[in-house]
């Protein structure tokens, strides 16, 4: 099996959301922080761009509300985080 850049930066983009979630499991990032949200949302986006060169439509929906649900949650806890 061959490593390609796009499986790289779907590893990258998985690790992302792992440690993301290992520290909020921590209590060293909260997820009312926007950065959860945020670091989820990248973590996604780079997941998501992997699979334009291995396409898998189970993995592509997730990714898509994944990337909707923290994008509405970066959104939500910056509006927060500026009033």
């Amino acid at each position: 099996m061959t490593v390609t850049g796009p499986d790289l930066l779907g590893l990258l983009g998985a690790a992302v959301i792992l440690i993301a979630y290992g520290l909020n499991q921590l209590e060293r990032l909260a997820s009312n922080d926007w950065r959860f949200p945020a670091v989820n949302l990248a973590g996604s986006v780079m997941i998501m761009i992997s699979l334009f060169y291995a396409f898998n439509l189970p993995s592509v929906v997730i990714e898509i509300f994944w990337m909707a649900i923290s994008l509405f949650g970066t959104l939500r806890a910056l509006r927060r985080y500026v009033t």
